[in-house]
């Protein structure tokens, strides 16, 4: 027979078509050209069921096996042993993420197999990084000439911007420049900080528009010396979209809003002080059905600061209310929040995606947002988990230090993935006051465990509170989940060595049933935790060693809890103890304001000695609706709560109103409560802070107190998720031994830049940019091929120590992708692939199923190639006019064959 493919063939066409003419087969499409590849039909039938592959896994073969790929081809190629080798190991990854993602998996199987699942990866891994290929590249990554970091370093701003505090005319006098209205700029230089007053009662009768009042602070600012200036900022109004059922609207814009731009000059640092102030109350909540994120600022009322004004672009103001910053998109969860010494706000939050220039390595990280008394973002310091982890709460020292504790699944410090990668262990983590990391402690227990609450005590004491379900370290367990006490105590480990947290005690308490700490606080000698224990109320009293070692010293049972516990302090003498509960009778003492229905807040006082005494008291606060508590603070004998009501038998979807409320401790007396709606009137506060002092004339202004523009840290441990130790690696382009890149606390873009030249043999070439299209400016690292040299290739680090995830950069090539002697190809398979759960299962199956399509490419470009290579510029054939010629005679004889 004649077999078409043939003649095609000989002049660069291609076809399916089975045999025509005759019955033989010509020797010249007879001859094999590449060996048979594993996928292929006549091998499906000897290839190994997946059933098979996954007990051949799990009985610890290995994946990626040269010796068992036979070829029938002589003289083959080696880069086909090594491509069907490659090709076996993904599809026994394949059978492992199918075989997790069948139906009745028990939990044990389950385990086994992402265990496997997760050991195959890293097979896979290595066998790329050291695989020399000879006519072909593969790479787990990506292929690209050049390649940029995600994350950014903002180049040292020299101007500021305020939120808008104008909306309507420049002719038009502003509100916010209304009534007393006087502060100073600070002006820091290397000769010493001038103080520069600003008093615009100074304008007499001149109007007080923004042009006005712009000149008059800028005359003042002249007459001192000072060279930084004061400008107005236009933020053009923008048509906005709404959705009415199924109909989109387009409502006109607005009027522009107008901010101050502050313009600052070199060698001189800006501040701002305000003259007369009142305290702050800082509250977070959730706005809108799907529970965006919001920082609200209060001014106390009481203080000599002037009363405060609404501001530009607040819908949901009330009274009191000075300011309102949206969080990063990205936040799934805020449960703590805390003043620091400087008056700004530190919020744990729980982050799913980072910003564009902040990238997390994992699914889930912590984040500690740190804002000015404007509501500015001034920083945000991821934890840097390599899978999940959550903030539960967080602490503020005397000194500015900051611990944050919570949970984390997989691995947090480099290459420590906890006893089971997909069971929670707790952490706790201390930064100092500029979001460097000091220390990070994770102690878990076999089963999941959480950190619930921590606190600082003297001399360098780490308290950590939380629960877990089986014995924690040392400990035996009691029952169901059961609460912990942790003592860390701050030292260096070596004589010069860095500070460490080292565990000097734990403590395992409660009950057979399920425990909790809800709340903790650190008094003197004493430590008191509340919590639920079998669905009651219980607070404990610790008494402190001298080496500040706890030890359980009295119990008290307050009935049942039908609720939970927002917060316990100590008072005046006094434990204070802020909740919400069902139960009109808790077993407190007298009571001073009854339940009135539904769930109710309540604030009970307890003798530090936790004995029932003739001064307990329960104060109860709410309505015949639903009253929630979400955090209390205390301060001068005043209870601060923050929470939501709703009516009595309301569904979630129903509206819920935030609210902020002050009572009086001794007497129980409701002397301040507002409460306010949110977006689809769903507003759900979940933290709250005070600031004495933190509220003044300058929120109206938009203008924090202290120092701004202050430049972002350089270092890579602070600025991203890269945590120390965290690694990645460059091999040669044509493969070889691949050389680690370590990242060190001390390291910048620069060094990091460095570090990438030396360790490519100087195949690459790593330099910080500037992009200039953004405002403000950033610098990021970019990195291409070297000058006369192919490029190499970059492979992430090993699970829970990758720090090209915190970069911001994708594994693979980076060089020539153009070179023809060898064309890339890049199998873009993640190393934080997982089979934790459905999605990541999913995740998994979807990936594997375009890398095994990515080998099956590679093998078809090592083959002849029949295809006439396409023109880029006409999209035309290249071929010469001799060859169009021969392909027309070729095609007229095959036609006459057909006919």
């Amino acid at each position: 027979m004649i077999n078409n493919s043939y003649l095609l063939g000989l002049f660069g066409a291609s076809t399916d078509t089975s045999s025509l003419i005759g019955a033989t087969t010509s020797a010249a499409t007879a001859r094999k050209t590449q060996p048979t590849a594993p996928w292929a039909s006549t091998s499906a039938e000897t290839a190994p069921k997946a059933s098979d592959m996954v007990r051949a896994a799990l009985a610890g073969r290995r994946l990626i096996n040269e010796s068992a790929v036979d070829l029938d081809m002589a003289g083959a190629s080696a880069d086909y042993r090594k491509l069907f080798a490659l090709y076996q190991g993904l599809n026994s990854l394949s059978a492992l993420a199918d075989r997790a993602n069948a139906k009745g998996l028990s939990s044990a199987e389950a385990a086994q197999v992402g265990k496997r699942f997760e050991a195959g990866m890293v097979e896979m891994s290595d066998y790329l990084k050291s695989a020399s290929f000879q006519d072909v590249r593969l790479v787990q990554g990506v292929s690209q000439s050049t390649v940029k970091t995600g994350y950014a370093l903002e180049k040292a701003q020299s101007t500021f911007t305020t939120t808008p505090i104008h909306d309507g005319a420049l002719t038009d006098s502003v509100k916010a420049f209304e009534g007393d209205v006087e502060f100073a700029v600070t002006i820091r230089t290397a000769a010493g900080t001038q103080s520069v007053g600003v008093d615009l009662s100074d304008m007499g009768a001149t109007p007080r528009t923004m042009d006005n009042v712009i000149a008059h602070i800028n005359g003042v600012l002249e007459d001192a010396g000072v060279a930084t200036r004061i400008e107005r900022q236009m933020i053009e109004a923008q048509p906005k979209i709404v959705k009415s059922g199924s109909k989109t609207i387009t409502l006109p814009a607005g009027p522009d809003q107008w901010a101050l731009r502050i313009r600052g000059a070199a060698g001189e640092t800006v501040g701002f002080q305000a003259v007369d102030t009142s305290d702050a109350v800082y509250v977070t909540q959730g706005s809108g059905v799907n529970g965006a994120a919001q920082l609200l600022k209060f001014q106390a009322d009481g203080g000599a600061a002037p009363a405060a004004q609404q501001g530009v672009g607040d819908p949901f103001w009330v009274e009191g209310r000075v300011g309102q910053a949206d969080l990063p998109a990205g936040v799934a969860a805020v449960r703590s929040s805390a003043t620091a010494p400087d008056g700004s706000v530190w919020v744990v939050a729980d982050l799913t995606q980072g910003a564009d220039n902040q990238p997390i390595k994992g699914d889930r990280d912590v984040a500690l947002l740190k804002y000015d008394s404007a509501g500015n973002l001034m920083q945000t310091k991821l934890l840097g988990a390599a899978s999940i982890a959550n903030g539960f709460s967080i602490a503020v020292d005397a000194d500015g230090r900051v611990a944050v504790a919570g949970s984390v699944t997989g691995a947090l410090e480099p290459g420590k993935s906890g006893d089971a990668a997909n069971v929670a262990d707790s952490f706790v983590t201390v930064f100092d006051a500029d979001g460097k990391e000091l220390w990070t402690q994770r102690r878990g227990a076999k089963a999941a465990d959480e950190a619930t609450e921590v606190g600082f005590g003297a001399d360098g004491m780490v308290y950590v509170a939380g629960r877990s379900k089986s014995a924690m370290p040392g400990q035996a367990a009691l029952g169901g989940w059961d609460s912990y006490l942790q003592t860390f105590q701050e030292k260096p480990l070596t004589v010069i060595g860095p500070v460490a947290g080292v565990n000097v005690s734990t403590l395992q308490f409660g009950t057979g049933g399920d425990d909790s700490v809800q709340a903790m606080t650190v008094s003197g000698s004493d430590i008191y935790t509340a919590g639920v224990e079998s669905g009651r109320a219980v607070v404990r009293r610790f008494t402190l060693d001298a080496a500040g070692v706890p030890t359980l010293a009295a119990t008290r049972d307050l009935g049942l809890a039908s609720g939970s516990i927002a917060g316990i302090s100590v008072e005046n003498g006094q434990v204070v103890l802020t909740g919400q509960t069902d139960n009109p009778a808790l077993d407190i003492g007298a009571v001073t304001n009854p339940h009135a229905g539904g769930t109710d807040v309540f604030v009970a006082t307890l003798s530090t000695d936790l004995q029932p005494a003739s001064g307990d008291r329960l104060t109860y606060f709410g309505g015949a609706g639903n009253d929630t508590a979400a955090d209390v603070a205390i301060k001068d004998g005043k209870v601060w709560i923050t929470g939501a009501n709703r009516e009595a038998g309301a569904e979630k979807t129903d509206p819920t109103r935030a609210y902020l409320a002050r009572l009086d401790l001794a007497t129980g007396a409701v002397e301040y409560n507002q409460t306010w709606r949110g977006e689809g009137d769903q507003a759900a506060p979940t933290s709250l802070s005070l600031a004495s002092g933190g509220a003044s004339v300058l929120d109206r202004l938009g203008l924090p107190q202290g120092e701004i523009m202050q430049a972002d840290s350089k270092l890579l441990t602070v600025a991203t998720a890269a945590r120390v130790g965290d690694q990645f690696s460059i091999s040669p382009a044509g493969g070889g031994r691949a050389v680690t890149v370590t990242i060190d606390a001390k390291d910048t873009l620069d060094t990091l830049a460095k570090k990438i030249v030396t360790a490519s043999n100087r195949h690459l070439k790593a330099t910080v940019v500037t992009d200039s299209k953004v405002v403000p400016p950033v610098q990021r690292l970019q990195i291409v091929a070297a000058d006369n040299k192919e490029g190499a290739v970059i492979s992430a680090g090993a699970v829970g120590k990758d720090a090209l995830a915190a970069l911001g950069l994708s594994p693979g090539f980076v060089g020539k992708t153009s070179d023809k002697t060898a064309k890339t190809f890049g199998l873009n398979l993640p190393n934080t692939l997982n089979l934790n759960d459905a999605a990541g299962i999913k995740a998994a199956i979807d990936a594997l199923a375009q890398a095994m399509t990515a080998v099956r490419s590679a093998y078809r470009s090592l083959g002849p190639q029949t295809t006439p290579a396409t023109n880029t510029q006409t999209g035309a054939g290249s071929s010469t006019a001799y060859q169009q010629a021969q392909a027309a005679n070729f095609q007229a004889a095959l036609n006459r064959l057909l006919a």
